[in-house]
């Protein structure tokens, strides 16, 4: 191994090795080596005898405003955040269609939403399973791999991304025509276990003379009544002794939230889950504190999974390890907090390959006894009424996101007894102004298809499809389906002779209304607890009273009308120093013309 501490060394001594056709692969999300990436990317934008090709997922970008308000929101959230953060050259170029003609980028999960738009980078997709990029990596001839890695004296962490590397190295590790470079992260966790790996395993190492840059770390969106909602349906089907897997965002974090109050405040529990659920819903309702606890096993370590283990809940081992996980990425407490554990605490996390949670090959039968009663939470972005799932794109093909594990755990769910896939979604969703269901009759692409069936949770409940004829699954998706849409979609199923042309919604289910979800959290919100970061933030006091104001002004923007009904809220308001601070914030305390004033007066009445 060779120590360098400028990138541009390393990029002479990769085109030394493997001359001037690159493949480079990235890791998935945080573990990006982003200050080599960006070398290698500006030697080829500056040579077009190169030819670089970059296989990657989740290439991380810092928010970008989208409008005035935005800008004047995220600039200093942004700067608090993500200050230090090496931004990724060939993400921003890419954007904005300026990658030359040697370069190529292939991703096989992207940021959700933030690539639709993007032609070059909706063309060089590529559709993987999880389990799969592995050996895509191998066969389209990789030979250059750079990662972030930790390090501690003369041993190194593969840290947040073993996934993809470990198999990468047992496939091409000591190849000649294969070059391994790490970038040390001082921030970076060191995780012990098979992701801590001995110095032979690099060609060249990184300590650049600048010091290490801030670590990617996305804020936490606030949860909100859907969040809270269906994070106690899943909740109470989740059985103690069992294992658990669950995503990143805001219902993953709603879940975790609803199982912490299982075990620490049961009997609120309790309460939320008889007063959200109708009586008519004969699923099984765990509700009991865990004695036995949970065990882990998730592609994704989200920091859910810390608060688990806090409360006492994740704490079934396996061979000593509470979770097993293949990457991970959250906020700033996050890093900080696995950093600040004792090596004794971070040995219960074991990092390691995504073949490992996402398969059952290997020792299969260890692996069964290990998960037991599984269930397996990801989430999606439509449904159908027949049972399929639409998770990873649009109808016309653009890819919102990517399919991921997903399909490795459906899959997952069904090889093992007693384990369940559990989907969830909104029942609902704005799109050019309008609220559109995301229960719908049919759809031109799926990601999970209807066969695989299993279990699927809205804010309104939890629909049990698995091993159900197709009249049966259609009833208990509308009872699912928010109560507006419920009449097409019901016509729909008759018109196409899935549902008897006599069956009619039972009358539990046809009040599947916001204002009833409020409502039934209500209680539980008064009395704190639900509050909208239950495992804290990084915006402030006064951002966080701005978030739902701005997003009460955005959905606004669609009707003149309703911008002014704000303003006019906003002029007859009181000013109030909370109103103030906020105003202040948003630096429109002291207007500068006609559209600040009115900013100012849309944004009281948001506050309003």
């Amino acid at each position: 191994m060779v120590i360098h501490d400028n990138a541009e060394a390393i990029v002479d001594a990769i085109i030394a090795r493997v001359g001037k056709r690159i493949v480079l692969a990235l890791p998935l999300g945080l573990g990006k080596a982003n200050r080599i990436a960006n070398a290698l990317y500006a030697r080829a934008r500056a040579d077009a005898s190169l030819s670089l090709t970059i296989f990657t997922a989740l290439s991380l970008e810092v928010p970008r405003p989208g409008s005035d308000m935005e800008r004047r929101f995220l600039a200093p959230v942004v700067e608090r955040v993500f200050g230090g953060y090496v931004a990724l050259d060939y993400a921003s170029d890419r954007r904005a269609g300026k990658l030359p003609a040697n370069v190529t980028v292939h991703e096989f999960f992207m940021l959700a939403g933030r690539w639709l738009g993007v032609e070059v980078a909706q063309r060089d997709y590529i559709s993987a399973n999880y389990t799969h990029v592995g050996r895509y990596l191998v066969d389209c001839g990789v030979n250059v791999a750079a990662q972030l890695v930790a390090r501690r004296g003369d041993r190194f962490s593969l840290s947040c991304n073993p996934d993809l590397t470990l198999d990468l190295l047992k496939a091409r590790g000591g190849d000649p025509d294969f070059v391994f470079v790490g970038e040390v992260n001082e921030h970076l966790p060191f995780m012990g276990g098979d992701a801590e790996i001995g110095a032979d395993a690099f060609a060249h190492l990184l300590e650049a003379r600048e010091g290490s840059f801030t670590l990617f770390a996305p804020p936490k969106a606030p949860l909100g009544s859907a969040d809270f909602a269906m994070g106690f349906h899943v909740a109470r089907l989740i059985r103690d002794g069992g294992t658990l897997q669950i995503g990143i965002g805001s219902v993953g974090d709603g879940v975790t939230h609803a199982l912490c109050l299982r075990q620490r405040d049961n009997a609120a529990y309790r309460e939320v889950v008889g007063t959200l659920t109708p009586a008519e819903h004969a699923l099984p309702r765990e509700l009991e504190p865990f004695d036995i606890g949970l065990y882990g096993c998730s592609e994704m370590f989200v920091d859910g999974f810390l608060h688990l283990m806090r409360a006492g809940i994740l704490k079934r081992e396996i061979d000593g390890v509470a979770l097993h996980a293949a990457f991970f990425l959250g906020p700033r407490d996050f890093y900080a907090a696995l950093r600040d554990m004792s090596d004794a605490e971070r040995a219960r996390i074991a990092m390691t390959a995504v073949t490992f949670p996402n398969d059952l090959s290997g020792d299969t039968a260890a692996k069964r006894a290990a998960r037991a009663h599984g269930r397996f939470v990801n989430n999606a972005l439509m449904a159908t009424a027949l049972g399929a799932a639409i998770s990873d794109a649009l109808e016309d093909g653009r890819v919102v996101s990517g399919v991921g594990g997903q399909y490795n755990f459906v899959a997952q769910a069904f090889a093992l007894d007693g384990a369940r896939s559990i989907l969830t979604l909104s029942a609902t969703r704005d799109l050019a102004g309008k609220t559109v269901s995301n229960i719908v009759w049919n759809y031109g692409h799926t990601t999970i298809p209807r066969h695989l069936r299993d279990i699927f949770v809205t804010e309104y409940g939890v629909a049990d499809l698995r091993g159900k004829a197709d009249a049966e699954c259609v009833a208990a998706m509308l009872a699912i389906t928010d109560s507006r849409f419920q009449a097409e979609l019901l016509r729909q199923a008759r018109s196409a002779g899935k549902i008897a042309s006599t069956y009619e919604i039972p009358a539990a289910f046809r009040n599947n209304t916001p204002e009833r979800i409020e409502r039934a959290l209500k209680p539980a919100r008064d009395r704190g607890l639900l509050p909208a970061f239950p495992f804290g933030t990084d915006f402030t006091a006064v951002e966080q009273r701005l978030i739902p104001a701005l997003q009460r002004l955005k959905a606004a923007s669609a009707s003149p009308l309703a911008l002014a009904d704000l303003a006019w809220r906003g002029l007859r308001a009181t000013r109030t120093p909370d109103f103030e601070a906020c105003i202040e914030r948003m630096a429109l305390a002291q207007p500068g013309g006609l559209r600040d004033r009115l900013y100012a007066a849309l944004l009281r009445g948001a506050l309003s």
